[in-house]
Parts: structure tokens; C-alpha cells; sequence
């Protein structure tokens, strides 16, 4: 055994430690309407070893590979511990995915249980599971779907007692195999160790970069979905490590309340989110009235209290954002609310550990410098931003091929592009996958293009085609503010950014026009991953008997519906 290996604890080593320590103080929090259930360290040990017994009555052997598909909510944490202390391995999927995608993962993932829990939508998907399998359900969450036919929680908590002691993982175990969503359709399984996030967690005690022993009892807020390693780590994992309290949002329309009634420490979001949040205090407070109130003496100091408050995040010390470029106008404007959104950069195969923006140093354009042992490398044909760090996955489950070609002399290729600036900062340019050839031969990298339009709070989502057209064309989904605004007005206001973004562009590269379309781009209509990443070539399948016909109206701004 190295000495790095021996320094590192798994995520149930340090759940062990707050157990024995402080058996009593709140480890989670769950809403109910306007009531808050606590569960207390000491609880959650004790679910997660009687869940333990359970899955071996039925017959579970450590190494198993079980699924779990439920929204975030604290029985998805107490299992998560109990397959932990099982030596199970955890396989968490989406909790919105359709039937069909859930048979695909459930059929590629080899799982010998399933377990059910807080569901929207458990009814239309529930025929799609294999007869065979067995299923454990949590307990009902009122307003969500009811699971039958499955072993209940709350009888296998009567029926088993807890198993003894605290069973601990070897580190190079498997801790976990996660789906990524995938713009291909075909779901990959990531294979992670305990190690991974070990020396995540380690890394951190040792160099601080987030700063996140800097602060006395964190509080965090989970409502970004538990299977993504983004969240996993972010809330589970850190939550775990620093004894914080985790509270967990209860349904979309009760989120703003649940932020505000938690005051989180850490807080991280999308892009997206972080636009609606300012969406909504806009729709309050137009943005003059908002530079008029922020320069007032003593007002102000006031004011910005209040707007953070409203928001949830006035205790907010480490505020993160990552998943897609966020826009550097964006977070300007949180700035001026002492709000600063510190980029983080990773993906599933590294365990969402590559690089972060410093707090006190933040760079646009920039996701920020590789953290303390993250070594970064640029493919001078490609451009493609390759990595290694000590926590890489072990490989996609059951693809040796396609593990081979993402990790290749043990460097971890992306799939990204990007380069390196004089100060060591990376700047993500594009994706390899959504690049393409326009009519002219020229290659055209998308990305760039659609942050362009970030800044217009009338545009929702935004898709730059144009294979193998004369010139590319973006497709628009308007937001609700965009919704509701005159046409004559939205004309205007994607014109003028039209006209911004093609002044920067090389002349093969120009937009053609924007296309406002009249549907959504959602999960359900298969436009979208469960990540809410756009899935470019069915786009692309979609309209392509549409295209040349747009392209050739010549008009700067076309809608579908016309």
C-alpha cells in the first residue's frame, strides 16, 4: 500500500466518524409542505444497516449491481450509504427518464434489484422494467406516483434488524456505475472506484482550493439530480466530509421557498438556473430601478440584503456554477449582489474534478485552473483538452473499445476544445462531436456561436445547424419573458442580437437567420438529455427537410409557426 493510498478515507470512513461523534446533530432535512423532517446522523446509520439485512434476505451478495431511480430526497442518500456498507454497487439513474430509456440502462447496467422511490411518473414508465426484478419502494412522497408490487421501506424497516459494526469498502472497489445522458443516444457507464472520490476529498482537506473547511457547519440545498457526479460530490460527498446538513427541495413549485428557508452555504447551479434567478428579480424590479437602488448609500446595503434573502443564498460563502459556459455578463450581474459564481469544469469520467475558478481571481472566458494534481495537455492537431488526475474512472462498464479510446496512454480525452492561457487558465472553445461541415467545406464549431446569445433574456435555448447548408442557421425556443412579449418587440430584440454576433464571426461562419420554433426542446420529446444538454443531430433530423427552405427566405429573423 502507497502512502497516498493510505491517507485516503472512503465517503462512508468519514460518514462513520459524525456518526460516533455527533449521533444526534441533523444530518439531513426533508420538506413536507411547510413542515421539515429531521434525520439525524445516528437515523441515518441505522436505516442504512437495516436496509443492509434487508437486501440480504432477498438474497443481494456484495458486488451486486443495484439501481436506484428516485429524485433527491433523503431515503436516496440512507440507500446510497447502505449499498456502501454492502459492498453493492450503486447504479443511479435519472429520475426523468422516459420507459424506454430506463429499459436501455437497466438492461446495460446488469442491475439484480431496483429500487423506486420519489417519482413523477413511475405509472407510465413502471411496464418498461423487467418482470423478473424485484423492487424495493421508499416510502410515498404525497403528490408523487405510488409504487406497488415492491417490497415497502417501512415493512422492511419492522422486519430486519440493523447489521453490526461498520463495514468498510476496499478502495478500489467499485463504488459506482453512472449513466451518462448521453447527445448520442447511447448511454455509457462510467465506472468509478472508491478511490475517485477519496482522493477527490483528500485533495481538498490538503490544498483547500474550494475553501471548504474555511467555514463551520455548511448547510447544503439538493435539488440538481443525485446521480449526477456534479451533485454527488458537490452535496453528498462534501456534506459527508465536513459533518454539514444536507436539505433537499420538495417539487419545482415549492423550490423558491425550500432555498429560502435553507440559506445554504454551498450552492451550485446550471447556467440556466442561474439566468432564471435573475429572470424572476427582473420581472420585479426592471434593471434601471435595479442600478438606481444599488447606488444609493445605506440603501443599498439594505436592498442587496433583501434581493439575497429572497433568493436563498444571503449565507452563501462558495457559490458554484459549471455544466455549460456560464455567460461573463451573467455573472457580473450577480456580482453586483456580492455574489460570486466561481466556474467548476469537469465531467463523470474524472469525478467532476478538473478545474475551478478561483474566488478571488475570476477570469472571463474561463473555467478556471486545474486543480492540485490535475494535469492538463492540448492536442496540438485537435485542440482536444486532455487530462489525468489520480481520480479517473476505471472505464466505461462492459466497452473496452470505448474506454480505450477516451483514455488513451493514460490520458483522459474529453472531447472538448480549448487551449491554455499564459496564466494557466482554460478556455473551453467548442465540442469535438458538434462540429461540423458547412455546403462550403468550411468547419463550423457551434459552441462559441450560441453563447452569443446568452445575453438575450428573450431566448430559452439556442442550436447553431447548418450541415452541409451554405450558412448556418440558429433555431430558438423563446423563454417565458420572450413568451410574453409582442412579436414586433422579439423581432427587434434577436435582429440586434443577430447583428452582434455575426460582427465577430468569420464570413463562412455568419447566421443566415434565427429560426424561432414553436415547440419546446424537452426530455420527453427526446430533444434534450436528462442533463438538459441539446441533442444536436436529432435536431438536425428533425428539420432538415426545413432548412434549405428557411435558408433560402433570407430573412434575418423566421418563425416556425408561419
Amino acid at each position: 500500500m502507497d502512502n497516498n493510498t493510505a491517507q485516503l478515507k472512503t465517503m462512508l470512513a468519514h460518514f462513520y466518524e459524525w456518526e460516533r461523534d455527533r449521533p444526534q446533530d441533523v444530518f439531513m432535512r426533508q420538506p413536507f409542505g411547510k413542515d421539515w423532517k429531521n434525520i439525524s446522523w445516528y437515523e441515518a446509520g441505522r436505516q442504512a444497516r437495516i436496509l443492509v439485512a434487508a437486501l440480504r434476505a432477498i438474497g443481494m451478495q456484495p458486488g451486486d449491481h443495484i439501481g436506484l431511480i428516485s429524485k433527491n430526497c433523503y431515503h436516496w442518500v440512507i440507500t446510497d450509504l447502505a449499498l456502501m456498507m454492502g459492498g453493492y454497487v450503486s447504479v443511479p439513474y435519472y429520475p426523468n427518464l422516459t420507459g424506454k430509456q430506463l429499459h436501455q440502462v437497466i438492461a446495460a447496467s446488469h442491475i439484480k434489484l431496483l429500487i423506486v422511490g420519489k417519482l413523477d411518473h413511475w405509472n407510465s414508465i413502471q411496464s418498461f422494467v423487467p418482470a423478473h426484478l424485484p423492487i424495493i419502494a421508499f416510502p410515498h412522497y404525497p403528490g408523487n406516483s405510488q409504487v406497488e408490487n415492491a417490497y415497502p421501506w417501512e415493512r422492511l424497516m419492522e422486519e430486519h434488524l440493523p447489521i453490526a459494526g461498520t463495514p468498510t469498502p476496499n478502495i478500489d472497489d467499485i463504488w459506482t456505475i453512472l449513466f451518462t445522458s448521453g447527445t448520442t443516444n447511447i448511454p455509457k457507464g462510467v465506472v468509478l472506484t472508491y478511490r475517485a472520490p477519496a482522493a477527490l476529498m483528500h485533495n481538498e482537506r490538503e490544498n483547500g482550493s474550494l475553501k471548504i473547511f474555511s467555514y463551520p457547519q455548511h448547510r447544503f440545498f439538493s435539488y440538481l439530480p443525485l446521480n449526477h457526479i456534479a451533485e454527488r460530490m458537490i452535496v453528498e460527498a462534501a456534506a459527508i466530509l465536513t459533518g454539514g446538513t444536507i436539505s433537499f427541495a420538495e417539487s419545482i413549485d415549492s423550490f423558491a421557498q425550500n432555498l429560502r428557508d435553507t440559506q445554504p452555504t454551498i450552492f451550485m447551479a446550471v447556467p440556466r438556473i442561474w439566468s432564471k434567478f435573475q429572470l424572476a428579480l427582473l420581472d420585479r424590479i426592471p434593471q434601471k430601478k435595479l442600478n438606481w437602488l444599488l447606488r444609493i448609500p445605506l440603501l443599498n446595503t439594505l436592498f442587496i440584503r433583501k434581493v439575497r434573502e429572497g433568493m436563498g443564498l444571503h449565507h452563501a460563502c462558495i457559490l458554484l456554477t459549471g455544466a455549460a459556459p456560464t455567460p461573463d455578463s451573467l455573472k457580473d450581474w450577480f456580482s453586483m449582489f456580492g455574489l460570486t459564481l466561481q466556474e467548476v469544469y469537469g465531467m463523470t469520467e474524472n469525478c467532476g474534478g478538473c478545474t475551478l475558478m478561483p474566488a478571488d481571481d475570476i477570469r472571463p472566458a474561463s473555467v478556471g485552473r486545474p486543480l492540485p494534481g490535475v494535469q492538463i495537455n492540448i492536442d496540438p492537431q485537435t485542440s482536444e483538452v486532455i487530462m489525468r488526475a489520480p481520480w479517473m474512472m476505471a472505464g466505461y462498464y462492459q466497452q473496452e473499445t470505448l474506454t480505450g479510446e477516451t483514455i488513451r496512454n493514460g490520458w483522459l480525452h474529453t472531447g472538448d476544445q480549448g487551449y491554455v492561457d499564459q496564466d494557466g487558465f482554460l478556455r473551453i472553445t467548442g465540442r469535438l462531436s458538434d462540429t461540423f461541415k458547412s455546403a462550403k467545406g468550411k468547419y463550423i464549431t457551434p459552441a462559441p456561436i450560441e453563447w452569443g446569445f446568452a445575453e438575450n433574456e428573450l431566448i430559452e435555448q439556442v442550436c447553431v445547424v447548418g450541415l452541409a447548408l451554405p450558412q448556418p442557421l440558429a433555431l430558438a425556443v423563446l423563454s417565458e419573458r420572450g413568451q410574453r412579449t409582442l412579436r414586433e418587440e422579439v423581432e427587434q430584440s434577436l435582429h440586434k442580437t443577430l447583428l452582434e454576433i455575426n460582427t465577430s464571426l468569420a464570413t463562412f461562419e455568419k447566421l443566415a437567420g434565427i429560426v424561432v420554433v414553436k415547440d419546446s426542446w424537452t426530455v420527453e420529446n427526446g430533444i434534450l438529455t436528462p442533463t438538459m444538454k441539446i441533442k444536436r443531430n436529432i435536431l438536425n433530423e428533425r428539420y432538415q427537410n426545413q432548412l434549405p427552405i428557411w435558408l433560402q427566405q433570407q430573412k434575418p429573423i423566421i418563425w416556425e409557426d408561419q
